[in-house]
Formats: structure tokens, C-alpha cells, sequence
């Protein structure tokens, strides 16, 4: 009779506090914020880091191509009569010493589309390293969720591990006193064994996620876990059509194709340019003996036709126009892609967001009511075992859904401030 009392209450005192909050009780350190492991993630992640770098690297270039070639200083000696250096320099007015200067001149209009072409190419780094800074973000996020639902499950294993103990002695005392049988105590002892597996692969599951976490952070694998503030539900706060709106305004993906666009847009230009010549202008100064002859001066002015059209430039102009196109082509299928992915997050976190409330209203009020109807209706032997048990396991089951679901759905959110650049909490 002492262990019936023992099983209903305890089994009556974890029913009466809600068990949303029972994940809560585990003691632990001081849960890092989210915001902190946002930020250290932006500052240490090596991907963010290269991805950052090659940006500012691409930066350097518009100034580059849009220069002038570097001109060529060039020296002359002119011998007469003979190979040996400066022959014939004080007899002959044909001897000369000489400097000159070279320099090619694009024609007009070429440096500044080389310029502006590496300005979109710069552009489009960018626009990547955004969305590598996004993307590592939002895993991070996933990882932190995903740990702080891991931590609610352990706590809700180990209460309902506490929990079987007094389940198992009734079952003992009831095989004892002849209300029973031997298969409810395997049973219970069973599912004792079950809880024990489930709380062992969920800490493994944990121990997985940190590493991923620590890597994201640049951590070292050894480091202390990171501790997880208790998952709580936060809404979308946008219809479907304000989410696609911020999305094409300010997802990266979609801006880089654009980008690349106009990029693709000014080769063409370029490619057009091309059909036109290049000069070079020299001058040079020669001077012979200055006590018998005069100095002389000579301008150049030369120019590369581009006589092979057919074979060079017409290609090179066919080349640009077909990767413009393709880069149009890219940007549509980007933007489809966007909008399909943002439509399935969006649909996730609203869905989830209405199996929490039934979670919260219907299924776990449901299961506990029943598990305490069963729990008193064992205790008066008026209910078998195997529906105590069943009924305790539905409750486990449901805790454990409800983590997970919570989970997912702040993870689709984290999805959607990825996609749209909106922030959601």
C-alpha cells in the first residue's frame, strides 16, 4: 500500500506542474545568449573570414584595370662606322644618343568598362559574403536550438526515469500480492532500460551538435559545452507576401545574380569596343655631338587595327552576349528558388506554430489527464498495468514532440531572417 501511494504521488506532483516547464529544471551554468554566439560566429568563423577578405581583395581591382598601361622609357645609342659604343659620336651627325617614352592609349571608353565591370565583380563578392555571413549564421542558430531542445529532452528523460522507479516497485508489489503479473514487472523494467537508451543517445546527439556549434565559433573542440537558455516560441509577424518582398529587396543570393547581370551587361559593352583600335603614342629625343649638330625630336603615333574580327572579336562579342543571357537565366531561377524555399519555411513555422498550440491545449492536458486517471485507477485495481504504462509512454512521447516541434519551428524562423534579412525575435 506504501508503494501505491508513493506511485500516485509522484506520479500526481510532476502532472500538476506543466510539462513545458519540466526541460527547465536542469541545473546548469549560465546559458550563453544567442546574440553573443551571433556575433562571436561573425568575428571568428574562418568562412566569414575568407569569404570577408576576398571581398576586399576584389575591391582593389576597379582601380587597377581602369588605369593606363604602364609606359616604357627607352634608351637609344646610335654608333657609325664601327660596332664599338658611341662610334663615329663626334664625326658623324649620324651618331646619336637617345631617349624616348612610350605609352598605350585604349581607345576611348575601354578603362572605364574594365573598371566598372570589376566594380560589379566587386559587387557580387559582396553580395557572397553576405550570404556566407547569413548562411553560417542561421546554422549556428540551428545548432543553438537544436542543443537548447536536446537539453529539454534529457530533462524531460531523466524526470520520467525518477518517474519509473515507483511505476516498477508497484508493479513488484502487485506481482507480490497476486494482482499482478511477471510481464508488468519486465515491463516496466523494459521500458526503465528504453529510458536509459533514449538519454544515452540524446546526450551523444548533443555531444555531436556542440562539436558542430564549437566549429562554427572557431572554438577549440576541447573548449567547455555551450549551455542553452530554454527554447521559447517566438512568432513570423509578416504575411507570406511582406516576407517575399523583404526577400527580393535583401537576400544577397538574388542580389549577387543581379549583379552579375549588369556585370555580364557591361562586357558586352566592352565586347563592342573591342571592334575599335588601341594606339601608342612615342616620343623620343636624340642628340648628337652638341658641339657640331642640333638635337631631334620625334613624335609616333601608332595604331593596333584589329584586322582579325571574324576570328577574335566577333567570338568575344558572342561569348558576352550568350553569358549575359545566362546570367539573366541565373537570376530567375535564383529568384524561384528564393520564393520556394522562403514558401516551405514559411508554411513550416506556421504549421508548428499551430501543432504547439495544440500540443499545449489539447494533446499534453489529455495525456496527463489520463495518465492520472490511470495512475488512481491502478492504484484501486480497477486498471491493468500495460494501460498505466501506455499512457505514461504517450506522455513521454508528447513531452518530447513538443520540444522538438519548438525546435523546428525556430529554426524555420531562423531560416526566413536568413532568406529575407528581417529579424523575427
Amino acid at each position: 500500500m506504501k508503494v501505491m501511494v508513493l506511485l500516485v504521488c509522484s506520479i500526481l506532483a510532476v502532472l500538476q506542474a506543466p510539462s513545458i516547464s519540466r526541460a527547465q529544471e536542469l541545473p546548469a551554468a549560465p546559458a550563453a545568449r544567442l546574440k553573443d554566439l551571433l556575433a562571436e560566429a561573425e568575428q571568428n568563423n574562418p568562412r566569414i573570414r575568407a569569404a570577408r577578405q576576398q571581398w576586399k581583395a576584389a575591391q582593389q581591382v576597379p582601380s587597377q584595370v581602369s588605369t593606363l598601361p604602364d609606359p616604357e622609357v627607352m634608351f637609344n645609342q646610335l654608333s657609325v662606322g664601327s660596332p664599338r659604343p658611341f662610334a663615329g659620336y663626334t664625326n658623324s651627325e649620324m651618331a646619336e644618343v637617345g631617349l624616348g617614352i612610350s605609352q598605350e592609349i585604349p581607345y576611348p571608353g575601354k578603362l572605364r568598362l574594365r573598371g566598372e565591370i570589376a566594380g560589379k565583380e566587386a559587387e557580387v563578392w559582396q553580395e557572397r559574403y553576405e550570404s556566407v555571413r547569413r548562411g553560417v549564421l542561421e546554422q549556428v542558430k540551428a545548432d543553438y536550438f537544436e542543443l537548447s531542445y536536446l537539453a529539454a529532452k534529457l530533462g524531460i528523460l531523466q524526470a520520467d526515469q525518477e518517474l519509473l522507479k515507483p511505476i516498477e516497485q508497484s508493479a513488484e508489489a502487485h506481482f507480490r500480492q497476486g494482482m499482478g503479473s511477471e510481464q508488468d514487472v519486465l515491463q516496466a523494467q523494459l521500458e526503465q532500460t528504453r529510458v536509459l537508451r533514449e538519454i544515452t543517445a540524446t546526450q551523444l546527439q548533443a555531444d555531436t551538435t556542440q562539436a558542430k556549434l564549437k566549429q562554427l565559433l572557431n572554438r577549440d573542440p576541447s573548449a567547455a559545452d555551450i549551455e542553452t537558455a530554454p527554447l521559447t516560441q517566438s512568432g513570423v509577424g509578416h504575411t507570406y507576401a511582406e516576407l517575399l518582398k523583404a526577400a527580393q529587396s535583401n537576400n544577397p543570393d538574388l542580389a549577387g545574380a543581379q549583379r552579375m547581370v549588369q556585370r555580364q551587361k557591361l562586357q558586352v559593352d566592352l565586347a563592342h569596343k573591342d571592334f575599335l583600335p588601341d594606339f601608342e603614342v612615342q616620343y623620343m629625343w636624340a642628340r648628337p655631338d652638341p658641339f657640331q649638330y642640333r638635337a631631334r625630336y620625334q613624335l609616333s603615333v601608332g595604331v593596333k587595327i584589329p584586322i582579325y574580327r571574324t576570328r577574335r572579336q566577333k567570338h568575344e562579342l558572342a561569348e558576352a552576349e550568350l553569358e549575359q543571357e545566362s546570367a539573366r537565366s541565373e537570376r530567375e531561377s535564383e529568384s524561384q528558388q528564393v520564393a520556394s524555399e522562403l514558401k516551405q519555411e514559411y508554411v513550416t513555422a506556421e504549421q508548428t506554430a499551430k501543432l504547439l498550440k495544440i500540443y499545449k491545449e489539447g494533446l499534453l492536458p489529455q495525456a496527463r489527464a489520463e495518465l492520472q486517471a490511470g495512475t488512481a485507477s491502478y492504484a484501486a485495481a480497477r486498471e491493468d498495468f500495460q494501460a498505466l504504462l501506455a499512457s505514461f509512454v504517450d506522455v513521454l512521447t508528447l513531452d518530447e514532440q513538443y520540444w522538438q516541434t519548438l525546435a523546428e519551428h525556430e529554426t524555420a524562423l531562423a531560416s526566413i531572417e536568413e532568406t529575407t534579412g528581417l529579424s523575427l525575435r
